[in-house]
């Protein structure tokens, strides 16, 4: 006997609340505010000084990581877009704070050099003295365009946002309404992150070239506070703005709109079939997403103190698609997972935490074979574990009874066609 027969009840669900249905968001903010106090507890500027400071500002970067890694994970394993441009949105975002950062950073020193000048410099003087000091290592001594806002820091966390996401609007919108789908899209995301790094590169971009912005790690009109205090306050709006961002993403691929949304991830053609509008979905996702990476570069770039255009090559994009994958697609913890626990590692194994082992006339050292182990790691999930680490949160769950009601459907609370026949 089937369990059709015992689920005889209203025609149409109920409608939970969104914790309800979502209760892993719950769970997520519990095990981050306590991940936090934890963290303060420990750091050297609010607490037993147990945490180093250096570390506290590895642990502020890595919540950076997870917070674009959930943004590609709502891209990638919920509507099916494999993007490996969402680093360059990442650093997009990263440059924008960083103008301002160097460019105030540098009026201050130059204001305090010309202080002791006999004739008060003008402020043309002044601009033109913090233009020689920025762009003097490219030969120039003029403010580009793209440099137009610098002194202001409304305006720049305005670009923050405004140029990842308006980039992610246009190529978007060029690229979904011509159907470009599966590994042509792919393939298109990298060529615009591969042109978009080969263009900073150039000493003309702008952007210092090679050279990149530097010093983002000092806070203009705070160089007197310690950075013990500075990396708390950063680690805390890292916090802050990953719980946000998974609260958001999480009721963006939830209820109707996430089942649109996995629709088109599993079956494009029947859900244009079905009358929704597929393009806009997925201009919706690939923007708003890029605009969360932008964000969260906007807070890594001040903890790590340099961005250079290597920061937004391919490369990059592919690692954040691997700790995804790793972590589990299709799940937004997964993504955290695998990001943090992957660029955790990264800094242990590159960073001569890990010892190296003596293979008779061969050393293995984690410096240069840690990519390599990545590497295989990403393969043996793909192959053994697609479900990623989070998968294991599954098996938990499906040990459960599940909490169903009302009839079948894709809707989080209805049940599914393989209970019923259970």
């Amino acid at each position: 006997m089937t369990r059709t027969a015992t689920i005889a009840g209203p025609a149409f669900p109920t409608r939970r609340s969104f914790l309800a249905e979502n209760p892993s968001v719950l769970w997520f903010l519990l095990a981050l505010a306590l991940f936090t106090a934890l963290v303060t507890f420990l750091a050297e500027a609010t607490g037993i000084g147990v945490v180093s400071t250096s570390f506290v500002k590895t642990l502020g970067k890595t919540l950076c990581l997870c917070l674009v890694a959930i943004a590609m994970d709502a891209v990638w394993g919920h509507c099916g877009i494999l993007s490996l441009g969402h680093m360059a949105f990442f650093g997009l975002g990263g440059y924008a704070i960083g103008m301002w950062l160097m460019y105030a950073r540098t009026e201050i020193i130059v204001a305090e050099s010309l202080a002791a000048a006999p004739i008060p410099p003008t402020e043309q003087e002044i601009v033109d003295a913090i233009a020689t000091q920025i762009f003097g290592v490219v030969g120039t001594s003029e403010f580009p365009w793209a440099w137009a806002f610098a002194d202001s820091l409304f305006l720049q966390l305005l670009l923050v946002v405004l140029v990842p996401g308006l980039l992610a609007l246009v190529f978007g919108w060029l690229a979904f309404r011509s159907r470009v789908t599966g590994v042509y899209l792919s393939i298109l995301t990298q060529a615009m992150t591969l042109a978009l790094s080969l263009y900073l590169f150039q000493n003309d971009s702008g952007l210092r070239g090679n050279n990149g912005l530097s010093g983002l790690q000092n806070i203009p009109g705070y160089e007197d506070v310690p950075q013990s205090v500075v990396s708390i306050a950063f680690f805390w709006v890292a916090a802050l703005a990953l719980g946000l961002g998974y609260v958001l993403l999480a009721w963006t691929v939830s209820g109707k709109m996430g089942s649109v949304i996995r629709g088109i991830r599993d079956d494009e053609a029947r859900v244009r079939f079905l009358g929704y509008h597929v393009e806009s979905y997925k201009l919706f996702v690939f923007t708003l997403t890029a605009v969360i990476a932008g964000i969260a570069g906007a807070l890594y770039y001040p903890q790590a103190g340099i961005i250079n255009p290597a920061e937004m090559a391919p490369i990059a994009s592919i690692y954040l698609a691997v700790w995804v994958a790793i972590g589990g697609r299709g799940r937004l913890y997964g993504a955290v997972i695998g990001a943090a626990l992957v660029s955790l590692l990264s800094s242990w194994f590159t960073g001569g935490g890990a010892p190296d082992i003596a293979l008779g006339g061969y050393v293995i050292r984690w410096t240069d074979w840690w990519l390599v182990l990545l590497g295989v790691s990403f393969v043996g999930v793909t192959l053994f574990f697609p479900k990623g680490i989070g998968g294991l949160f599954d098996l938990v769950a499906q040990r459960r009874a599940p909490d169903r009601q009302g009839d079948y459907g894709p809707e989080a609370g209805a049940w599914r066609k393989e209970e019923g026949e259970q």
